[in-house]
């Protein structure tokens, strides 16, 4: 497709405990993807395949409609890569990693790095062991956000920060995608994160993508439902998922085609979470 800037085409991994499963999906120009499921679900895996960190046994990373291997080190150069847990050089100043990264991309943009560390408040001759999580994270975006990508790839890179440091990164992504026209695939646990700005999602489930489409899409095609749970049929009861009962009140989540059978009570758009917790715990009363 014309607007899609990386195209994931059926992805197979196998481990021995673990397996990709077919996992295809496309990220469009100027898109925020969600990338969401559970731990162990597959999400760091699908992300280190894209990129090349892990090879993969069958299917095809595209990149604008190129199979990435034929030109790797000239893609790569346009993609912006930002993994959790990543540590550099505990004992090195910050300015040194700088420094070193700087090198590797013929498309390095000082200026912009220098107004991301000012975005950030970042403190350059601070070794990597004094950043907190918090900062670690804003140094790797700073970094990932210096070379002019045309995408990034970012694995949890909200997790460990305080609610006003994340509202800042996520007003930093949109930025981004209106204003430059890059798309971002990210992984995440912090699900509100994605209600806020995500335009599409991507949901894998033990290694097999469950869903992959526009998030209001994504959405629309459940309900919360509420109310008395003495008035609650057996019948009914079977098409709730991740139903709640306590002090006489239920609450649960049914699929969108359920919708007018539930019409006699409190129905309401559910966020992202409680259609993740739908998928996830179903099952489980």
């Amino acid at each position: 497709m014309a607007d899609s800037v990386l195209t994931v085409s059926h992805l197979t991994k196998h481990y021995p405990s673990f397996s990709l499963e077919d996992v295809s999906f496309q990220l469009e120009k100027g898109h925020i993807m969600g990338f969401i499921g559970r731990n162990g679900a597959g999400k760091t895996t699908t992300l280190k395949c894209i990129y090349g960190l892990v090879p993969f046994s069958e299917g095809e990373v595209l990149w604008f409609d190129e199979p990435l291997a034929k030109k790797e080190q000239t893609i790569k150069n346009e993609i912006g890569l930002l993994f959790g847990g990543i540590d550099y050089y505990p004992n090195a100043k910050a300015k040194v990693i700088h420094q070193v990264t700087r090198r590797f991309y013929p498309e390095w943009d000082e200026t912009l790095y220098q107004s991301w560390i000012r975005y950030f408040e970042l403190d350059e001759n601070k070794r990597i062991k004094e950043l907190s999580n918090g900062m670690k994270i804003k140094f790797s975006l700073s970094l990932a956000l210096s070379h002019h990508a045309k995408a990034l790839l970012l694995d949890e890179p909200t997790s460990g920060l305080d609610p006003v440091s994340r509202d800042e990164i996520l007003d930093c992504f949109r930025r981004i995608t209106d204003k430059e026209g890059m798309s971002i695939l990210f992984s995440t646990h912090v699900i509100s994160d994605l209600d806020k700005i995500a335009d599409d999602i991507t949901y894998i489930q033990k290694g097999k993508i469950i869903a992959s489409q526009p998030l209001e899409t994504f959405k629309e095609g459940y309900w919360k439902v509420e109310g008395d749970s003495d008035t609650l049929s057996e019948d009914l009861e079977k098409n709730i998922g991740h139903l709640r009962i306590r002090n006489g009140h239920f609450e649960g989540i049914i699929q969108a085609k359920d919708h007018d059978d539930f019409m006699t009570y409190s129905l309401s758009k559910p966020t992202l979470e409680e259609i993740m917790l739908y998928w996830e715990r179903g099952e489980r009363k």
